[in-house]
């Protein structure tokens, strides 16, 4: 079979305009939010509708075509790209919510809704969506299901899964299937809870049954300045050791403090090392108990500077420094890698000392943006990719630092997922014997290895050791 004939087929699905084919176009698609790892597709096709999605995947099984679903491209493992070539699938044109049902708190959304758009179909009604994921003004329902991302108000409320009733999906014969439903519970095996978090190795997402939560009747934020980054992560347990669970406590250091005061002249007080941001939300009744708890947890940790939300506009100003500063760090370098780990949140002190040491060690600048209160680290290492060396150094530290999380308890990644990064790391974790077995579950969904071929599992022979990634993958001619 040709290309040329693949093409035409796929163009009679989805329109002249759904197929993408020209070099020069396919070279936007061969990285995602990650920027390190570089493989062009063969094509990228965009169908508008799960019934398209169907007739896509049947043509391209007719080519034997590896198949790599993709939302937006804002992920931060490699997860979307074809490392083997085939066929991209970009759900971006299935962008409609299709129902909203206030009275059971659920609605039905296409895989390619932007994340903050649900919320802002609902907020007038007193409801949103709760997975708040730092990409939301961009990342899709679809990618969102597929790395069951987080962000930072799922310290209270749990990450993507926690808040999906039912996907549908479609398969590597072209069928498409609903795993769960509109309703909370369903009778059998969890095959939902499977899927959520596979990577686009299972099959494609076109829909979801999503829920949505009751707005807060109050919120107290707070932004907290510390002359120590071990007082700032300190703080963080002793506010979840004192029983208080906070809806969100987001963790800034003084490297992205540095490319924030660049980039927006933001003023904080003289010797500020870390930055907590913390929000409480619930019952009005309750919440300046619990504001002053913490208020006296910041000050025994040495707070220098604690600022309280008087109303929406103040909450939306001490979000700020969080919000932007992973955009900030654009200002201190040209290229930058966002790690995952995860660690106990009583070892965050223990671990911010240790990526210290491996900055130092690989004479590389390590910023820390990150989700301290379900110890969720997004240390991002600073460096230029039109370097060869600089490159090695940045993946030898990324190395360095999931090894350490996995030491202290924790785990190679707490949201991004392993993709292409991570899969060299998962022996860190799991024994041959546990990894034999997700493969065997992902044989079951997709046995003949047509979706997202080379993600998350090793490669045979390969080893811990950070490979280098700078070479690309040729667009097909």
């Amino acid at each position: 079979m040709k290309r040329e004939d693949l093409i035409n087929e796929l163009q009679e699905i989805v329109g002249i305009k759904g197929v993408i084919v020209d070099p020069s176009e396919l070279v936007v698609y061969e990285t995602d939010g990650l920027s390190v790892f570089k493989h062009t597709p063969d094509l990228v096709v965009f169908p508008r509708s799960a019934d398209e999605v169907v007739a896509v995947i049947k043509t391209l099984r007719r080519y034997k075509m590896p198949i790599v679903p993709r939302g937006v491209g804002t992920g931060l493992s490699g997860g979307a790209l074809a490392e083997r070539g085939g066929a991209v699938v970009a759900t971006t044109k299935m962008n409609k919510i299709l129902e909203v049902d206030i009275r059971n708190r659920c609605a039905l959304v296409e895989a390619g809704v932007v994340n903050i758009h649900i919320t802002n179909a609902v907020k007038q009604r007193g409801y949103h969506f709760a997975p708040d994921p730092s990409s939301q003004v961009v990342s899709t329902i679809g990618g969102n299901i597929a790395e069951n991302a987080g962000g930072p108000h799922t310290l209270k409320y749990g990450v993507t899964t926690n808040h999906i009733l039912g996907v549908e999906v479609v398969l590597d014969n072209g069928e498409a299937v609903w795993l769960g439903g509109k309703t909370e519970e369903t009778i059998g095996y969890d095959l939902r809870g499977v899927f959520i978090g596979s990577e686009g190795t299972f099959g494609i997402v076109t829909k979801a049954w999503v829920k949505l939560t009751r707005n807060p009747q109050s919120y107290k934020t707070m932004r907290v300045s510390f002359a120590s980054v071990d007082d700032a992560a300190k703080t963080v347990s002793d506010i979840i050791a004192s029983g208080i669970i906070p809806a969100a406590a987001e963790f800034v250091d003084f490297v992205a403090l540095k490319a924030l005061e660049e980039a927006f002249k933001l003023k904080l007080p003289e010797g500020t090392k870390a930055l907590l941001v913390i929000e409480l939300d619930g019952l009005e009744v309750a919440l300046d108990r619990q504001a002053e708890k913490v208020i006296e947890i910041c000050r025994k940790n040495n707070a220098i500077e604690i600022l309280l939300a008087r109303n929406e506009q103040e909450r939306t100003q001490l979000w700020f420094a969080r919000k932007r500063a992973f955009g900030a760090l654009g200002r201190l370098t040209p290229s930058y890698l966002t790690q995952d780990g995860m660690v106990p949140r009583s070892k965050l002190p223990e671990m911010m000392q240790f990526i210290y040491q491996v900055a130092e060690k690989h004479g590389l600048r390590i910023a820390n943006i990150f989700h301290a209160g379900d110890g969720n680290l997004h240390p991002c290492i600073l460096f230029d990719e039109r370097k060869p060396e600089e490159i090695k150094r940045a993946l030898e530290a990324s190395a360095d630092i999931l090894k350490q999380c996995v030491e202290v308890g924790g785990s190679v990644t707490g949201e991004h997922g392993i993709g292409l990064e991570k899969r060299a790391f998962l022996s860190f974790m799991f024994t041959e014997d546990e990894l034999s077995v997700m493969r065997k579950i992902k044989s079951v969904f997709d046995p003949e290895e047509v979706f997202n071929p080379g993600k998350i599992f090793p490669e045979s022979g390969e080893f811990v050791e950070p490979q280098i990634v700078g070479k690309r993958r040729p667009a097909a001619m």
